[in-house]
């Protein structure tokens, strides 16, 4: 066939023969231009095809733009929790599922989180504990592959729903690799086109790749920001401890403080061992949940887990303290779930543990968290160390310093003032008896009276700060201590003679108690402003006086305080006598014999 067939048309000489004027319409049975059908099926055909491929690319194009902004979206966020979920909601956008979730795979299986969306806050309350990985959610867990099912209901593994839970059909599950190790799993339901398609799959293996790295990048940013805490809580430490002001919070307390927050802890304890049994520990210091009910408690060094840490040196974790084959040592106190404890390593020993605990129901504590405690543990018992040593050089220091006080005080202060009173008995020995004579006797006694307060002073020195006094002049000390802040003052007290070698254990209780007596009587009805004790030992006993410039005891003071005292001084065979004294107070003496010592 000729070209011109092919076209269908008449030659042009039949053009121009025609006489019929241009544009005028054929009269029937007139020769016509005509198409066949055929061609025709086939043009329309090739032209429905390619918009429907144009329409498909364009469906892809979307689909595909839809997969980038999910993407972007889900590496926008380094934190773990907003990372997770943004995975969520990007999932579930681009699929066009009503719900969607991802969970988080625990160490032994199951669920440990369950970050869901489309999920109405209602219906959420009224199922009430989220899943635990069973069913079709543990099936992905125990074979992770993609499962893309039309019907959830038809297939085997599937066991139903809980009571108050929306009807869903269609699912699809993708697993989430991180590292080659399973992180958890994208749960997705209910798709607008009824059933998810091949293509719906590859797009959320697609998105289960980046989120992949998202979550790999958000560890790891975690990772780094937690040990840069960890850090920081071990340099604060150091400063707190090794600060030359020092800090009106106790050092293991700080510590405990500090561990609670880094590690995101809900209960720290700081644990040592009982001084007064090497079988046990003890919690000094406890921080958090029930913190007021754990300092004291001990737990048995055998067969436990703090004190396996202590004696082992290694740090434990435990997911679930129920399942642990060791005792907790604040399990009948209080309701923990995962636990950490690491040991206080010092430079030579190990001082004691550091355990730390979260709710029930919360995340485990991770390797890096055992690793970064430990850590810093170890550098916080250093650091108590190094204070202590401090400390200890400051108070030999001081206690360098007060024995040549001391010295200073008994070799020249003493040594003059006694100089002087002998030399004042000198003088009134010449000027004889008078007004001026007993002023400068007067004198003299007031020289021995500065000397024995003195003496006494001398005596404190020798104490360490925060020490308990020890001897009967230490103990008498301690009882004017504990009577001073009831008394607005603190009272004068002397003493005169051999005090240690002379008084026994059971008169040394007496003088306690009798003085304990006296100077609350004092406090309680006297309205003095000073008061004075003295304890002398001579060769003809042991006497005590106490002496007030108040306005006398009156008949408001007990007999029956007044009676104790008579009957312990009776009972070593002496005497208690109680006077006014001019203008005003009162004077008790109280004297026992000494043959009957």
């Amino acid at each position: 066939m000729s070209h011109d067939e092919g076209l269908g048309t008449p030659d042009v000489a039949s053009q121009h023969d025609d006489p019929r004027p241009v544009g005028r319409d054929r009269e029937p049975g007139e020769d016509t231009l005509t198409f066949p059908d055929l061609p025709r099926l086939e043009l329309d055909q090739l032209l429905s095809q390619l918009v429907e491929r144009a329409q498909e690319v364009m469906a892809t194009q979307g689909r595909l733009r839809g997969l980038l902004r999910a993407n972007q979206l889900i590496i926008g966020d380094l934190g773990l929790p907003a990372a997770l979920r943004r995975i969520v909601e990007a999932a579930r956008e681009l699929v066009g599922a009503r719900y969607a979730a991802l969970g988080v795979i625990a160490q032994g299986g199951g669920l440990i989180e369950f970050i869901h969306s489309g999920m109405p806050a209602d219906k959420v309350e009224v199922i009430g504990h989220l899943p635990e990985g069973k069913g079709l959610l543990g099936a992905l867990i125990d074979d992770p592959f993609p499962i893309r099912l039309r019907r959830i209901a038809d297939d085997p593994r599937s066991t139903g729903f809980p009571a108050g839970h929306p009807p869903m059909n269609s699912f699809l599950g993708v697993p989430i690799r991180v590292r080659d190790v399973v992180f958890g799993n994208l749960y997705l339901s209910e798709t607008e086109s009824g059933a998810f398609s091949a293509e719906d799959e590859e797009l959320v293996k697609a998105l289960a790749a980046t989120a992949a790295v998202a979550i790999d990048n958000a560890r790891l940013y975690a990772s780094a920001r937690l040990r840069s805490e960890w850090l920081q809580a071990s340099a604060a430490i150091t400063r707190h401890l090794l600060s030359a002001e020092g800090s009106a919070t106790h050092p293991l307390r700080y510590i405990a403080e500090r561990t609670k927050d880094v590690a995101d802890a809900d209960l720290v304890t700081v644990i040592f061992p009982d001084p007064d049994d090497d079988s046990m520990l003890r919690v000094d210091v406890a921080v958090g949940l029930a913190a007021d009910r754990l300092p004291g408690s001990r737990t048995p060094v055998s067969g436990s887990m703090s004190g396996q840490v202590f004696t082992t040196g290694e740090p434990l974790r435990l997911p679930d303290p129920e399942a642990a084959e060791t005792t907790m040592t604040a399990s009948d106190l209080v309701q923990v779930g995962p636990v950490l404890a690491v040991p206080l390593h010092g430079s030579a020993r190990i001082h004691g543990v550091l355990w730390a605990a979260r709710g029930q129901g919360r995340p485990t504590f991770t390797v890096d968290d055992v690793e970064m405690a430990a850590s810093f543990a170890n550098q916080a018992a250093v650091a108590i160390e190094l204070a202590e040593a401090r400390a200890e050089q400051q108070r030999a220091a001081m206690l360098d310093e007060r024995d040549r006080i001391a010295a200073d005080l008994h070799d020249h202060v003493i040594q003059r003032l006694f100089a002087a009173g002998l030399s004042l008995q000198s003088v009134a020995g010449q000027i004889g008896q008078g007004r001026v004579g007993d002023k400068v006797l007067g004198v003299i006694d007031d020289l021995d009276t500065t000397i024995s307060q003195i003496r006494t002073t001398i005596f404190a020195l020798q104490r360490l700060p925060g020490a308990a006094w020890t001897g009967v002049r230490g103990r008498l000390l301690d009882v004017v201590g504990e009577v001073a802040p009831a008394l607005g003052f603190e009272p004068a007290v002397r003493f005169a003679g051999l005090v240690e070698d002379t008084v026994s254990p059971d008169l040394a209780d007496d003088l306690v108690a009798v003085l304990r007596e006296a100077l609350t009587n004092i406090a309680r009805h006297a309205h003095a402003r000073t008061a004075e004790v003295d304890l002398k030992i001579a060769a003809e006993g042991v006497t005590m006086e106490v002496r007030d410039n108040g306005v006398g005891f009156g008949e408001t003071v007990r007999d029956s305080g007044l009676a104790n005292m008579r009957h312990r001084a009776e009972r070593h065979g002496g005497t208690l006598t109680v006077s006014d004294v001019t203008p005003t107070g009162t004077r008790l003496c109280w004297s026992v014999p000494l043959a009957e010592v």
